[in-house]
């Protein structure tokens, strides 16, 4: 009986939604060393911006610092822009030292002058201990290999610090001359944006680390940026991120301290400005922008389950085990009853109406059903379910590939782009044909094609008038003058500017006797023209 009474005790007590329906995970991880290797240092704070040439004064770039010097000594910056030039005398009356970074883009007049004043900073405080050229700039395809290049050399000459330049670990993969010119190697190797689970993603960073040290073994190696934000894309925004940034920062740091690896932690606050990087991008700091600490540095992390690993646990506790889930599910079943009975007391023309209602209501849900499982399935689904990464390896030598960009009526200033971007390809054998077709207008054509002379003669223009089939005509016209050494053909739209490793990537996959066609990703050029292009 005192058995019966505890039972029927639980059950009056449970409740109708199940108890701790999201358990949270108790994680042991390293706890914070008590000094890293480095940060990087963006100073904007709320309101500020380069991009509105709003900067932070003096004073809160010596505050931040002081926030920064419990934690490391050493700080990376990206840009000498205005009271950014401040860091590297602040620093140095603060016992710290600067990587100092120069910022280079697609305006030369702005780079020239960021290099004049990054080098006289080297040259005047020893607290500068190396200089970066440019940050991502081959990733944005801001500047050619050449032209970064050019930049490094301009810079070796004038300082005696040692000097390189910052890009992902696949750049330095993709374009290894960089280093003949770098006195290090200067990568940044973030698992967040590969996919990489938080569990797994310590070792992929020394995994990568150890390629670069392969491949360049003669090179020094600083990550120039590890981390992890609380913040995730629309995709995984359900899970915890701050504690995977925990997680993820405080083993990882701990690995790479035991490896002796040099390295800098992006970042050191939450930068609300890089709204271009979406979601993720203003929320990669240790501390948030009103420059408090956001991550438990010491003991256990605590990870709140995900909804998804929980549902079928729900579905399981709602089973009728207890009196309330019973009455529930009873009360639901008799209104139905009642909701059919009342419908028998209706007109005939309610019966008239009741068939095309149902017609009408059943399209409408196998129409929202396959609209909404398409959107849950893009938001929540595999994180990548149709994954064909870059190929960065061929059997023999890349093959020749025509490339063919029709034309009609297009504004010549935007096709001068398009062909600029390929003439900035990274691909050793390839050609360009051009065709404009139908266009009536001189003024129209005629600059593009005196632009193309100017290319030289890797690419031809052909002007075609009358010409029939559109588009597709215009593309099987120029079949006959494809070069006949040419393996593969690829066909882009005259506003299209291509990625330098678009050929490098794609042509590997050709390879392969059973592909015949591949269909590249695209986006739009001028997407960060206004928020409304950035939606599309």
């Amino acid at each position: 009986m005192e058995h019966s009474s505890d039972m029927n005790k639980k059950i009056s007590d449970a409740p109708i939604w199940p108890v701790n329906s999201f358990k949270s995970v108790v994680t042991k991880v390293p706890d914070w060393p008590d000094s890293i290797s480095g940060l990087a240092y963006n100073p904007f704070r709320p309101g500020q911006s380069p991009y509105k040439h709003i900067y932070p004064t003096r004073e809160q770039i010596k505050e931040d610092l002081l926030l920064i010097r419990p934690l490391t000594r050493h700080v990376r910056t990206y840009s000498v822009e205005q009271t950014l030039a401040c860091i590297p005398e602040i620093a140095e009356e603060l016992g710290m030292s600067v990587t100092l970074g120069i910022w280079i883009g697609w305006d030369e007049k702005h780079n020239d002058r960021e290099l004049i004043e990054g080098v006289k900073l080297a040259n005047q405080y020893p607290s500068v201990r190396r200089l970066i050229i440019g940050n991502e700039t081959l990733l944005r395809n801001d500047v050619t290999v050449s032209q970064l290049i050019d930049y490094m050399q301009t810079a070796r000459q004038s300082v005696n610090v040692p000097i390189s330049t910052s890009e992902g670990w696949q750049q330095w993969h993709d374009t290894p001359e960089l280093a003949d010119h770098a006195d290090f190697i200067a990568a940044h190797v973030l698992p967040f944006r590969e996919f990489v689970p938080v569990t797994q993603a310590g070792s992929a960073v020394l995994a990568r680390a150890n390629e670069l040290r392969l491949m360049f073994p003669e090179k020094p190696l600083i990550l120039s940026e590890i981390g992890w934000p609380d913040k995730g894309n629309f995709r995984r925004r359900t899970t915890a991120y701050v504690a995977e940034q925990s997680i993820y920062l405080r083993s990882q740091l701990a690995l790479l301290n035991q490896s002796g690896l040099d390295y800098f932690v992006r970042e050191a606050f939450d930068q609300q400005w890089k709204t271009e990087e979406g979601l993720p991008g203003p929320h990669w700091g240790l501390f948030d922008a009103q420059r408090k600490i956001k991550l438990p540095l010491q003991g256990p992390v605590k990870i709140r389950a995900s909804w998804r690993s929980e549902v079928p646990r729900l579905v399981a506790d709602w089973q009728p085990d207890n009196w309330r889930t019973t009455v529930l599910i009873f009360a639901a079943f008799y209104t139905l009853l009642v909701g059919v009975g009342i419908s028998y007391a209706q007109p005939l023309s309610m019966w008239v109406a009741l068939p095309i209602a149902l017609v009408w209501a059943t399209s409408l849900l196998i129409g929202t059903g396959i609209q909404g499982y398409e959107f849950l399935e893009s938001c929540w689904g595999p994180e990548k379910p149709r994954s064909f990464p870059p190929l960065r390896a061929y059997p023999g030598p890349l093959p020749k590939v025509s490339i063919h960009v029709p034309c009609y009526n297009e504004p010549p200033d935007m096709v001068k782009l398009t062909l600029d971007a390929l003439q900035r390809l990274d691909y050793p054998n390839f050609e360009v044909l051009i065709i404009d077709n139908n266009t009536q207008d001189p003024e129209v054509w005629e600059p593009i094609e005196q632009y193309c002379r100017q290319l030289g003669p890797r690419f031809r223009f052909f002007h075609v008038n009358p010409l029939s089939g559109f588009k597709s005509g215009a593309l099987n016209y120029l079949l006959d003058y494809t070069a006949k050494d040419a393996e593969i053909v690829a066909a882009i739209d005259a506003d299209y500017c291509v990625h330098r490793h678009w050929l490098k990537h794609m042509a590997p996959y050709f390879a392969c006797p059973d592909i015949a066609v591949i269909q590249v990703p695209q986006d739009y050029r001028d997407g960060d023209d206004s928020l409304f292009k950035r939606c599309c």
